[in-house]
């Protein structure tokens, strides 16, 4: 099967938006204890550690973002509209929404809202093609 770069790319965001879900839950159980975070792992409120609480809106953004970007690859794979700029800007979206989670979980204002604007203008470059 030849798969497209976009569409390894959208397996490799919904990859990491899939996993980003670990550090909060470890650092849940290490809060809580192991049987109260199976039980109810929101039992307690909001985690102690900010960055847990960060990285969970980080994984709130990136299941919003991940909707967005893998409706735009669907669609411009089912209407067979690859080229150099929609590779490109699925490449550009992965490590985009990367750098968002880092910089979030650490913290970073700033380059977070960069890396969460780049991966938007990737969105926009993938609708725009879609209609060349």
């Amino acid at each position: 099967m030849n798969t497209s770069p976009e569409l390894m790319y959208l397996v490799f965001s919904a990859g990491l938006t899939g996993l980003l879900w670990l550090p909060y839950i470890l650092n849940r159980i290490t809060e809580t204890g192991l049987w109260p975070t199976l039980a109810n792992p929101k039992s307690e409120g909001s985690p102690k550690a900010k960055w847990a609480h960060r990285l969970i809106s980080a994984h709130d953004n990136a299941v919003e973002n991940l909707v967005v970007f893998g409706v735009l690859v669907i669609a411009l794979q089912l209407n067979q509209a690859s080229n150099e700029i929609t590779v490109m800007a699925a490449m550009v979206f992965f490590y985009a929404r990367l750098a968002h989670v880092v910089m979030y979980t650490l913290g970073i204002p700033v380059l977070r809202t960069l890396a969460f604007f780049v991966g938007f203008v990737c969105e926009a470059t993938l609708f725009v093609q879609f209609f060349s």
